[in-house]
């Protein structure tokens, strides 16, 4: 379970440096784009919202699949649950039986 924990930090922390790196492209372009110091900051102001929202969309949608992913892993074990009482059911008779 370990490595599964680590693979999701370096994920997200790779996520973080493409997002200061498009950040810092986007204010470089914008900075030295000929433009007026009002449209400057519209843009910047434009730019950053639209960047904010598309991470929002992106967590939202990875909540929703981890969510997804973890209502399966919890079916799933619930299945395995009742299978294994199933098969170690007879098992269990049998040794009282003995006893």
């Amino acid at each position: 379970m370990h490595h599964g924990s680590s693979g999701r930090s370096q994920f997200g922390t790779a996520l973080t440096f493409l997002l200061i790196g498009v950040g810092a492209g986007a204010i470089t372009a914008l900075l030295l784009a000929p433009t007026s110091g009002k449209e400057l900051r519209g843009d910047i102001r434009r730019r950053y919202k639209d960047a904010k929202d598309a991470v929002e969309d992106f967590a939202e949608g990875a909540k929703d699949r981890m969510d997804e992913v973890l209502e399966r892993g919890s079916e799933w074990m619930e299945d395995l649950e009742e299978a294994a009482r199933k098969s170690v059911a007879p098992l269990g008779r049998a040794m009282r039986r003995r006893s």
